[in-house]
């Protein structure tokens, strides 16, 4: 047989296996029945994640004991697919319990009137809930549940009712809702802060003295205090109008009228000085001026 043809025979069928592999190994990619959600959420200082699949009710029973898909007093992975999983970039208090930095699987056990919350250390149980080790659980602790206003077609868990310290956990389906609330410790964290850039700092910086004002200001702690750090930041930058605003408001609450519009005064002339003139500023000290003036009659 003619050598060229075998060679040439040979290499055609290879050309055509590998032309035909890519086809013969590709899936059709479709939209998942329960599609993957991540919802973010900063809590005070602490960052929250939780990531899970939202499954959709499509007439069936979403909780209850006929047949449902979170079956009263049973283990749910809380969502579909995969383990939900919640994740936490510093210690946090949730319901009273105290949680350590780092991510765990969400589990619940719905029932009519409260739902059990489960964070154990296993991510990988998927919809074998029943396989991990309570030994392993983190955290446990029941919740009340409540009738929403509307129908929830697709299983949602959001953030809401923010401070500047918490936020509950919201999760929705159905007629169904429940809620469990998250505690960052953000006293502790500024407390530690102030104590190493401004309390043990011969030079503290301008900025950080007005942050710590601010932030003493905003959680009613120590006026004294508080008025002390913002007085020394714009003696060392008198031009701020923004901090000397800050002075002036510090003051009206402390009812020293006389004191709150002399300031406002000046933080006025310094925001019509700036470049460009700051004409938001400006009007917030006129109005600042005329409420102390009209309180100190």
């Amino acid at each position: 047989m003619n050598f060229q043809l075998l060679t040439f025979s040979a290499a055609a069928a290879t050309a055509v296996t590998l032309l035909g592999a890519p086809a013969a190994q590709a899936q059709i990619n479709t939209p998942q029945p329960s599609p993957k959600s991540t919802v973010m959420q900063r809590v005070g200082l602490t960052d929250v994640t939780i990531v899970y699949s939202r499954p959709g009710v499509k007439g069936r029973a979403a909780f209850g004991n006929k047949t449902p898909l979170a079956p009263t007093g049973m283990r749910w992975r809380t969502g579909a697919n995969a383990t939900t999983s919640i994740k936490f970039s510093d210690d946090v208090t949730i319901e009273g319990k105290k949680v350590p930095a780092g991510e765990y699987g969400l589990y619940t056990i719905p029932a009519a009137a409260e739902w059990t919350v489960v964070l154990n250390k296993s991510l990988k149980q998927g919809a074998d809930v029943e396989g991990f080790k309570d030994a392993d659980d983190v955290a446990r602790f029941t919740v009340k549940t409540y009738k929403l206003p509307a129908k929830v077609e697709t299983f949602t868990i959001n953030f809401a009712d923010l401070t500047p310290a918490t936020a509950n956990v919201e999760m929705t389906w159905a007629t169904t809702g429940a809620k469990f609330k998250i505690v960052s410790d953000v006293d502790g964290k500024i407390a530690a802060q102030i104590d190493e850039k401004i309390t043990k700092n011969a030079n503290p910086a301008p900025a950080d003295l007005a942050a710590a004002a601010v932030y003493y200001n905003d959680n009613n702690k120590d006026p004294k205090q508080a008025m002390a750090w913002i007085q020394k930041a714009n003696a060392a930058e008198p031009t701020k109008f923004w901090n000397l605003n800050t002075e002036a408001k510090m003051r009206l609450k402390m009812k020293d009228y006389k004191g709150a519009i002399s300031t406002a005064e000046a933080s006025k002339k310094a925001a019509q000085a700036a470049t460009p003139p700051n004409a938001e500023y400006v009007k917030m000290n006129e109005d600042l001026i005329a409420e102390a003036k009209k309180m100190g009659k």
